[in-house]
């Protein structure tokens, strides 16, 4: 007898000794996937410098100045006198701040340890570090559906995913640097929750919840992706206490914290994106009383309560169903943000919102951007989604439902890929898993056997030839051959049978390897050069390259250079708000309109003075206080995005409030020209004035690299506005407004001596002008 003990307590120890070495071996191999996460992102810095990327991120990289200087108070009450002059921006109550809140702890933090980082050193490198805890959060997610393989395989991919990448380079110092972690975290803590029942994880769950709503505006997808997944639990009859726990907490506790963003406040309450999570918390609680109603009662009395319930209910539905209908019809846009019905309908932003429809990562993607973004994901994803219902589970069935709304959402706006990252790489980490999971088992139990038909591994080789000898000469009975048949039933999986339900040979379950290998091998690949070349450049410094080697064009900041040094503190400049927080945070100057967008009257007015004559432009600005103009031009070195390809959003805009400006105005027979078929409202446009000021004599024909023709007024004069700074490769020119006195040229010649006295009567008196 002590031998089987001491066999089994050997086997035991071996077990534990295999798990124990099991977790050290995954730690490593998730701090090796941190810092994949975190090294791949740091091209933009390696190849160029330490600076922040593209526009936003250089409000926020402002924003967090002012918090580490002046602190978190006067951060919360800071008045904003530099933008959207003469209006002003109240920052504290018009930010998400989780960003900004997160960056500066982090410069505090460092700075308390003696390590003395530049705030700015700290803004590029906080995207990368959150990337790895982004990928971490995915292994806990994908853990919690379908265990640790599947778990490590998504976090692996999602460090490397392209369409992250964009978003979280070295330097892109935007929201979602920290909101997708978040995002994912809350996922996490959601499913967590969902599976072991605990009311810790609640609540870490609606914490988790109140830093995504302060990191970013897309908070709302969270509160309405998981009333979804409970509400289709309900219908599915898979509720439970667990369920309860998991969301009623995360209504109550999470919309309570998310009233304290100042920037969303009574909006968690008011705004038609919360209404759902709302009805289904209500419907909760009504299945929840109906279960805990059927444990008490007969099913006889059972039949006359729900009668009861069902008809009280629907009253109380019908009642709150009036007061929302009441609520949303006194709303024009029904409740709904500009942004959230854009969402619900494409067409909606290029019909009434045209500002929201003018950003480039608000059009809806391309065939091929899905491929530059997620790559072969694309292609495993549907397998992902297949082992997710082998079994089906309250996890797995939220990793679907998360992938089929970010797939819709994703194709409305490309911005929205950011979203779909995620729940691809989690399905498709899944996929792979499973399938090195099966090519392998299958490799595994068809090893070669013995002539005598056991396998050279041997299961019973602990039998001596005796006691099986003596085993065969015994004959059963009928009721111990029944005992084994229920107890060979009743055992977990035998091998032979395991076996037997893995068919595939070993040869082709090689070269299945070896193919996923080969896959896995070229999204590598490819997630590397989206990371050197494509994601890796900033915006703020453009590079390209010819048969002369490699070209640097560092415009931008030449002009907010030269704005900086060379114009007052208080002047004001005007531009189109794509420039705004650039001009601010780095000229260190006023501004009229800026990416924030808030106001779509103070960004028409700068729409048509850009489509208006000169004059008329002239007066336009000048009632704004603007001394410096600057616009952004790319016909010289072939640059794209530059303001002359923007100016028809600049007509439509203007357009939608001042209705003299008509965009067929500007088209020669529906087309946009600026070659010798423009319009003469279009050639006469102080946009196409300030872009092709004496561009004739760059090359003397006046050939545009980006249209591909030469322009059509190539020789003209401007009369209110001279040209102070043009970069070096033309990219960014900067006008300054004439004074009133320089308007009037040459003498006056009046005909009348009606008119003649009253010069001479008014000879003394000085001009108010003047």
């Amino acid at each position: 007898m002590p031998e089987p003990q001491s066999s089994a307590a050997a086997s035991g120890g071996n077990g534990r000794l295999r798990n124990a070495f099991g977790g050290v071996l995954c730690a490593f191999t998730l701090l090796l996937i941190g810092v994949l996460a975190f090294s791949i992102r740091l091209f933009s810095v390696i190849k160029y410098e330490s600076v922040i990327h593209e526009f936003d991120p250089y409000f926020n990289y402002r924003v967090t100045q002012f918090l580490s200087k002046n602190g978190i108070y006067e951060f919360w009450n800071w008045f904003d006198d530099r933008t959207w002059y003469p209006l002003g921006r109240v920052i504290g109550g018009t930010v998400y701040p989780g960003l900004t809140l997160t960056a500066g702890t982090i410069w505090w933090l460092l700075n308390s340890l003696n390590i003395p980082l530049s705030v700015e050193t700290v803004c590029v490198f906080t995207a990368p570090i959150f990337s790895a805890n982004a990928s971490w959060a995915t292994y806990l997610l994908t853990k919690e559906a379908k265990g640790s393989g599947a778990g490590l395989m998504a976090a692996a991919i999602l460090a490397m995913v392209p369409s992250y990448i964009s978003r979280s380079v070295a330097g892109s110092y935007d929201n979602e640097a920290v909101a997708i972690f978040a995002l994912i975290f809350t996922f996490y803590l959601y499913i967590k929750t969902l599976n072991t029942g605990s009311l810790f994880y609640a609540t870490l769950n609606a914490l988790s919840y109140f830093y995504m709503v302060c990191s970013w505006g897309g908070y709302t997808f969270i509160i309405n992706l998981i009333p979804m997944h409970v509400l289709l639990c309900i219908v599915t009859g898979r509720y439970s206490s667990r369920l309860y726990i998991a969301y009623a907490p995360l209504v109550v506790l999470g919309t309570l914290l998310a009233a304290l963003v100042p920037v969303v406040g009574f909006n968690a309450v008011l705004t038609s994106e919360h209404f759902a999570s709302f009805l289904v918390f209500i419907i909760l609680h009504v299945v929840a009383l109906v279960y805990y109603i059927k444990g008490l009662l007969t099913p006889r009395l059972f039949k006359v309560a729900m009668t009861f319930v069902v008809t009280v209910g629907l009253a109380v539905c019908f009642a709150v169903a009036a007061i929302l209908i009441a609520l949303v019809a006194s709303s024009p846009t029904k409740g709904w943000s500009g942004r959230s019905l854009s969402l619900l309908d494409p067409t909606y932003a290029s019909k009434y919102i045209p500002i929201i429809a003018s950003v480039s990562e608000h059009q809806p993607p391309t065939w091929p951007s899905y491929f530059m973004d997620i790559n072969v994901l694309a292609f495993l994803v549907p397998a992902g989604i297949i082992s997710c219902f082998l079994p089906l589970s309250d996890a797995s069935s939220f990793l679907v439902l998360y992938l089929v709304t970010s797939v819709y959402f994703s194709g409305v706006m490309v911005r929205l890929m950011l979203v779909l990252a995620p729940a691809a790489c989690i399905l498709s980490g899944i996929a792979l898993s499973e399938a090195f999971g099966v090519l392998t088992r299958s490799m595994k139990f068809q090893r070669p056997t013995s002539d005598d038909g056991s396998s050279t591994a041997g299961h019973g080789s602990s039998n001596t030839p005796a006691n099986s000898e003596a085993v065969s000469k015994e004959k059963p009975s009928k009721k111990n051959r029944k005992k084994d048949k229920d107890s060979e039933g009743s055992s977990p999986v035998d091998p032979r049978t395991e076996e037997k339900l893995l068919v595939l040979p070993c040869g082709p379950s090689a070269v299945g390897i070896m193919l996923l290998i080969i896959l896995s091998g070229f999204y590598v690949v490819h997630c590397v050069w989206a990371a050197a070349e494509a994601y890796s450049a900033p915006s703020i410094v453009l590079t390209s390259r010819s048969h002369d080697g490699l070209h640097v064009f560092d415009d931008f900041r030449e002009a907010y250079g030269w704005l900086r040094h060379n114009t007052d503190v208080d002047d004001k400049v005007a531009s189109w708000w794509d420039y705004g927080y650039q001009t601010t945070a780095m000229a260190n100057r006023t501004v009229i309109v800026d990416n924030n967008t808030w106001n779509n009257t103070h960004i028409a007015t700068v729409g048509t003075a850009m489509a208006s004559p000169e004059k008329a432009a002239w007066e336009i600005l000048n009632s704004l206080d603007v001394k410096y103009v600057l616009v952004v031009f790319g016909g010289l070195i072939g640059y794209p995005s530059d303001d002359i390809n923007k100016f028809l959003w600049m007509v439509r805009i203007g357009g939608g409030v001042f209705p003299h400006i008509k965009e067929a105005d500007y088209l020669r027979d529906g087309n946009y020209r600026v070659d010798s078929h423009g319009t003469p409202t279009m050639l006469n446009s102080l946009m196409y004035k300030l872009c092709y000021y004496r561009f004739v004599e760059t090359d003397g024909k006046g050939f545009d690299r980006v249209r591909r023709y030469e322009i059509g007024k190539k020789h003209f004069k401007l009369t209110h506005f001279e040209e102070v700074f043009t970069t070096h490769h033309w990219m960014v020119r900067i006008y300054k407004l004439k004074p009133q006195k320089n308007r009037v040229r040459g003498k006056l010649k009046l005909k009348s001596s009606s008119k003649t006295s009253y010069v001479r009567k008014t000879a003394g008196k000085k001009s108010p002008w003047q």
